[in-house]
């Protein structure tokens, strides 16, 4: 009977269980979010609550102030001018006044006769098709981002609500975030030990993550569409935003943007123009990355740089943004569980028999 009765709370724990995660699907991201931004603004916190250690809420509320201002303000007003530079870009375009079979055209010109039998051989040389697969991506692409602006127009009530659940549930997690921890943690049948990794793992990771992808690529996607303006081309910060999404992926990243730009600037004649370009890529944005990341990160991830390439891009195929959280996240859970799997193994292989 006592069998049937623990079976029977065991389903009851499991149904109810995945009932509130059902619930709480529609706002994954913003509780993705609020831890996210409350472990990253951690240290923050406790250096507030060390000023004020009989006070909860005043340090929790000065922190998601500071969050407000160093996040989600700058963020907010580069969207509008992302936005409005994407529609400006598309509607250009729609018109025929930007007019990409010429850029390509222009390039293709300015390429020596040497460099164009050698494009020939490798079967690169077919710049009729560049030309047609150029525009049809970048048109797609900026009536993708026109099309979002829309949307976002019209769920302006949703977004709003979306960022307002994100910021109050910060301000629990920052006020209450260790005792909740605790407390989830000691509900968890897992021996302390492994549990205590795995929490580990999950933190580590977020920081790195957050550290080390978000803050490079923010830095060379500035550095970039900074350049891109001091040389006046035009939609310097959709190209910056473009150069930092691109910077998640190792060796070539932003140059898939400014290595054609610097061509074509070249190929026009612009040549004091493209060298700066090039100089700039190549030992200002490109060293970032080199320089940045070792120090923001270290080796707190353990994880080797294709997994967290395959892990990051591929959490953002499937769930967007927060896949750039959560792919990552899901590798080194993955990780570490196989490795007390393993460290369990070894142990019991080595118990003797007799206690088998």
């Amino acid at each position: 009977m006592r069998d049937f009765q623990g079976r029977f709370f065991l389903l009851c724990i499991i149904v109810v269980t995945l009932a509130a995660l059902w619930i709480a699907l529609p706002f994954y991201g913003a509780i993705l979010w609020s831890l996210v931004s409350a472990i990253m603004f951690d240290p923050l916190h406790r250096w507030l609550v060390r000023r004020w250690p009989k006070r909860r809420t005043t340090p929790a509320l000065l922190t998601l102030f500071a969050l407000i201002g160093i996040v989600i303000i700058p963020a907010a007003i580069l969207g509008t001018v992302l936005v409005d530079e994407a529609v400006s870009t598309y509607a250009r375009l729609q018109s025929k006044e930007i007019d990409l079979g010429k850029v390509v055209s222009d390039i293709h010109a300015a390429i020596p006769a040497p460099a164009n039998a050698m494009l020939e051989k490798v079967g690169l040389a077919d710049f009729d098709s560049l030309r047609e697969k150029l525009s049809s991506f970048v048109s797609t692409g900026l009536g993708m981002v026109a099309g979002q602006a829309v949307d976002i127009g019209q769920g302006a009530f949703a977004f709003v609500l979306q960022l307002g659940v994100m910021l109050y549930l910060t301000f629990f997690m920052l006020r209450d975030g260790r005792e909740m921890g605790r407390a989830i943690g000691s509900r968890i049948p897992l021996h302390a030990k492994w549990r205590a990794e795995l929490f580990q793992r999950f933190t580590t990771v977020i920081r790195a993550t957050v550290k080390g992808s978000v803050i490079v690529a923010l830095c060379q996607g500035l550095i970039g569409g900074l350049i891109f303006w001091a040389l006046g081309i035009h939609a310097a910060v959709l190209w910056g935003v473009v150069m930092a999404f691109l910077s998640l992926l190792p060796a070539v990243g932003t140059a898939l943007v400014w290595v054609p730009v610097a061509i074509w600037l070249l190929a026009t004649g612009q040549i004091w123009q493209a060298v700066t370009l090039i100089g700039f890529g190549l030992f200002v944005i490109g060293m970032v990355d080199n320089v940045l990341r070792p120090i923001l990160v270290g080796k707190e991830t353990r994880m080797p740089d294709f997994v967290v390439l395959i892990s990051t891009l591929g959490g953002i195929s499937v769930m967007g943004i927060n896949g750039l959280i959560i792919g990552p996240v899901v590798a080194a859970l993955f990780i570490a569980a196989w490795d007390i799997f393993g460290e369990v193994m070894a142990v019991a292989e080595d118990r003797p028999l007799s206690e088998s």
